[in-house]
């Protein structure tokens, strides 16, 4: 019972510190805009490339070694994404790459996760999620950074039950810096960054790999890590 008390006693005061650091946030970030009358989050700054981020939408990415067998603009809940399909050059191996970009500057990340469950319930009558674990990998940051340092992705990595096939799912939002599931991680560093009037561009990643109907996930992470890598080298390089 001691055990279980301090472990509470832990997720409290983590809370507590999320908390107090959101409301610095707001503090020092609205202070400088109430007092010249500029509100902020009224007119956030700018968001790098934010043109070309709207275009991925229409276009999709292209990715070494892989191949676009087919590439649309499609309402996922109520937003708009690209869905590619996919073949890796020499093997038998495909996926279905779900792109949802930064559409402007107060656009943030809230629901996708919850968007992308929704529309798999109605594409397939069913959508059932079992076997979830968070999943990490790293990635080098392109040279244009200037940074000989890697970056880390952390995501959401499952599967995926509907009535005519399994998949495997990995899933993370997208930054130039790496990558988390959590809407959180992005709001921090945004807020972060508008400190010195910059952005933090996000693109909501679900990769959607076909699997053994009812097998187990781990099956396929060697391939997913592949991928997910491969999209988010792509996606710092170009458009980040």
């Amino acid at each position: 019972m001691n055990r279980l008390s301090k472990v509470f006693k832990q997720k409290q005061l983590a809370h507590v510190a999320v908390l107090f650091l959101l409301l610095l946030l707001l503090v020092i970030g609205g202070v400088p805009g109430y007092m010249t009358g500029s509100w902020q989050w009224k007119q956030p700054p700018p968001v790098p490339n934010l043109t070309a981020l709207r275009e991925i939408r229409k276009t999709g990415i292209t990715l070494p070694n892989w191949q676009t067998v087919e590439q649309a603009e499609q309402f996922v809940g109520t937003s708009r994404w690209s869905l590619q399909v996919l073949k890796q050059e020499g093997t038998q191996n495909q996926a279905i790459l779900l792109l949802h970009p930064q559409n402007g500057p107060r656009d943030q990340p809230e629901v996708e996760w919850t968007d992308i469950n929704s529309w798999g319930k109605t594409r397939w009558q069913r959508w059932d999620i079992a076997q979830y674990r968070s999943a990490e990998f790293t990635v080098n940051r392109p040279p244009k950074s200037g940074l000989n340092t890697q970056a880390k992705v952390k995501a959401r990595f499952f599967r995926v039950s509907t009535q005519q096939e399994t998949f495997a799912v990995l899933q993370w939002y997208a930054t130039p810096n790496g990558g988390h599931p959590s809407p959180l991680r992005w709001f921090i560093a945004d807020q972060l960054a508008q400190w010195q009037k910059n952005r933090v561009p996000w693109v909501s990643v679900s990769i959607m790999i076909p699997m053994e109907p009812f097998g187990q996930v781990e099956t396929t992470w060697a391939l997913a890590q592949s991928i997910g890598e491969t999209v988010q080298t792509t996606l710092m390089a170009s458009p980040f």
